[in-house]
């Protein structure tokens, strides 16, 4: 799973450092451009709905972060 997200995210920012960036929010690395194309890309490849209430820089600063979040909803959407 990790590996498909890490994916996601290179696609949308090829030239950011995913697997170390841990503000990529933040520190405005990720717009909110970027977060729409990577909500879009996420809910498609894991059958998830990322809601209003999900879209907090938390959630979204880290690798580690969207995995967890992805982890979640998917818990949720069983």
């Amino acid at each position: 799973m990790t590996e498909k997200i890490l994916e996601i995210l290179s696609d949308v920012r090829p030239d950011l450092d995913f697997e170390n960036e841990k503000s990529l929010v933040s520190d405005g690395n990720l717009d909110s451009f970027d977060i729409v194309t990577i909500i879009s890309e996420l809910n498609d490849a894991f059958n998830i709905k990322i809601k209003v209430q999900d879209l907090i820089p938390a959630n979204f600063n880290s690798l580690e972060a969207i995995h967890n979040l992805v982890v979640r909803l998917r818990e949720i959407e069983k």
